[in-house]
């Protein structure tokens, strides 16, 4: 999970570990988080769209240039506009799960997004940058 709010790591690294079951490696800013995801090859990458430096849209870009394969990105974000979910979709995320989330619904949000449809009720051990 690349996300500058250390709040919202914390939130999010304690519901995805264990309501969803996933092993979450957290980074507070888009080189960390470019450098995390070398390094561990995450499942799935978790991006802030909003950070200081390196936003999550250049993170992105960035992240295609030196993945393959490149694991889903799903941004975390308050701007969910249709315009808005297109460029992400456009620019290669997976989609959007819209801020301030709700801790506990969050894993099967990720799941629904991932399922392009209702979320899974599913728990799957998936590591998450």
């Amino acid at each position: 999970m690349i996300e500058d709010d250390k709040n919202i790591r914390v939130i999010a690294e304690i519901t995805l570990e264990a309501i969803g079951n996933w092993k979450v490696i957290l980074c507070e800013s888009g080189p960390a988080g470019i450098e995390a995801a070398l390094r561990e090859k995450p499942d799935l990458i978790l991006l802030d769209v909003m950070m200081p430096g390196m936003d999550g849209p250049t993170t992105l870009t960035k992240l295609k240039e030196c993945m393959d394969p490149m694991p889903p990105v799903i941004f975390l974000t308050a701007k969910v506009q249709s315009t808005e979910i297109a460029y992400y979709q456009s620019l290669g995320a997976t989609g959007v799960v819209k801020k301030p989330f709700d801790p506990v619904t969050l894993p099967d949000e990720i799941m629904a997004v991932l399922n392009g449809s209702q979320a899974s009720s599913e728990s799957q051990e998936q590591a998450i940058c």
